[in-house]
């Protein structure tokens, strides 16, 4: 889908952090390095592996010791779709950081997301935070809310669903697919679920819309792979 990433193929020099993470199955320290940029020509975004990693953590039943090339690559192209949006968000005026209660509750909706609290805080540190509180842990999960306001402001709030499309919706998705699946109940009336209904629509719109951007950035920003992964 990334039309313009280009691969290097030498040895290049790679950024050190003094960010690093432990692995506890090996007991060696993995020093980071930098992945990929993403620029838009007056600012440059780099992609590390711990960036990578940090993301992978945050995904319920991903393996992390090792993690596999297939999940690393995934979490690149999420890191990279995020970090076009953090660039086009930088042009905004300010007003979208979030506050430490918006922190607090983003992160005890993604704990909910686990099996447990022990099991969330092993994978923090197995990637290198300390513990929620850490600040590079709740610096990420501020970044993930600025995303999402960004997200909101510009795609969410033009998204206009007609009775109309409703309606369509209600007779040619929802109806067939509720008779299929519960064939002894009855078809509740489109009043019922008009709600759930523009839920639906306006995610796939929000979604479709999202997609057009992440193309026109794609088109616009230099994205470069530094060091497979």
């Amino acid at each position: 889908m990334i039309n313009l990433i280009r691969t290097i193929g030498y040895t290049v020099c790679i950024t050190v952090f003094a960010i690093s993470f432990a692995s506890k199955a090996s007991g060696q320290i993995v020093v980071d390095k930098t992945v990929a940029t993403v620029s838009d020509g007056v600012r440059t975004e780099l992609i590390t592996y711990s960036d990578l990693m940090w993301q992978l953590a945050l995904v319920p039943g991903v393996p992390l010791e090792p993690a596999s090339s297939e999940d690393l690559n995934r979490a690149l192209q999420l890191v990279i779709r995020q970090r076009l949006i953090a660039l086009e968000a930088e042009r905004l005026p300010r007003g979208i950081e979030p506050t430490d209660d918006e922190i607090r509750e983003e992160i005890e909706i993604t704990l909910r997301s686990f099996p447990s609290t022990a099991d969330f805080r092993q994978r923090l540190n197995t990637v290198g935070f300390k513990s929620v509180d850490d600040p590079n842990f709740r610096e990420l999960v501020g970044q993930r809310i600025s995303i999402q306001k960004y997200v909101d402001f510009r795609f969410r709030s033009f998204v206009v669903i007609t009775p109309e499309q409703e309606l369509r919706y209600y007779r040619e998705v929802y109806t067939p697919e509720f008779r299929q699946q519960n064939p002894d109940r009855i078809l509740p009336k489109i009043d019922d679920v008009r709600e759930e209904i523009n839920r639906i629509l306006t995610e796939e719109r929000l979604a479709e819309d999202i997609e057009r951007f992440i193309d026109n950035a794609e088109a616009r920003a230099e994205i470069v792979i530094l060091n497979q992964v």
